[in-house]
């Protein structure tokens, strides 16, 4: 039976991650869930490992001495995904704007698609976002459609972080040299992924704006994303994305 996983990265998310956690849990297909938290001072990694008993082996966390960034933690969990030969590897956001339900969306997109990369998408057919104010909607369809220009990618929504990956894909990416923190790493682990000629679907589904806790947007995530997309494709006319010695950097986990 292949093994799934889920990466939740979280900043003071109290009033979500036990929710988010029992949902992820209550799925039909069985998912391991590994949250990276990031030191939150709302006591969001205490409320973790009170809960690991309750599903032990299955439920992980590492902790991070401060806020180090949104990619820095996916690249954390995704080593620790191959480290444990979890077949499928998902990232999902902590404050319900993804419905966990879709995960089994996602993963079953690669299985029966035969994809390498299956991406929640808000703006394809079926798609759509809940609850956004309209500035926000018309900075992500801006967004979306500035990195479609940029990059050539056949994405709708390059800057989605609802993904599901095989395991090859992670493996095979050097992770090392993905270089953004913020908002603009989400396109490039798909640009990276394309160009290493990895395929991948957008999967329709319902964005829903966070009700509870406060959103981590700042001004410097949109200014990486904007010239963080210019200088990529620039670079990667000269650096391949590819992990050619095909090892895995080993480090240090504690599941608490």
């Amino acid at each position: 039976m292949e093994k799934n996983l889920v990466i939740i990265p979280t900043y003071n998310e109290k009033e979500n991650i036990e929710q988010i956690i029992d949902a992820v849990f209550n799925l039909t297909t069985p998912f391991h869930v590994l949250i990276v938290d990031d030191g939150s001072p709302d006591g969001t990694g205490a409320l973790v490992k009170s809960k690991m008993a309750q599903y032990p082996n299955k439920l992980h966390i590492i902790e991070r001495e401060g806020k180090l960034g949104l990619g820095t933690a996916y690249i954390r969990g995704f080593q620790f995904g191959i480290e444990h030969h979890y077949d499928y590897i998902c990232e999902m956001d902590a404050d319900f704007s993804h419905n966990p339900k879709d995960l089994e969306r996602l993963r079953d997109a690669c299985i029966q698609q035969n994809k390498d990369v299956a991406v929640g998408s808000r703006y394809v057919k079926g798609g759509k976002c809940v609850n956004w104010p309209w500035d926000r909607l018309i900075l992500s369809y801006g967004a979306s459609w500035y990195v479609k220009m940029i990059t050539w990618m056949p994405i709708n929504d390059p800057t989605a972080g609802f993904v599901c990956y095989k395991r090859k894909v992670l493996e095979t990416i050097d992770l090392d040299k993905i270089r953004f923190i913020g908002y603009a790493f989400q396109i490039e682990m798909k640009y990276a992924a394309r160009t290493l000629g990895f395929q991948l679907v957008e999967v329709p589904i319902t964005f829903t704006d966070r009700i509870i806790g406060i959103s981590k947007m700042s001004k410097g995530i949109v200014k990486e994303a904007i010239f963080g997309v210019l200088s990529m494709r620039w670079k990667s006319f000269f650096n391949s994305y590819a992990n050619e010695k095909k090892e895995i950097k080993q480090t240090s986990v504690v599941d608490v």
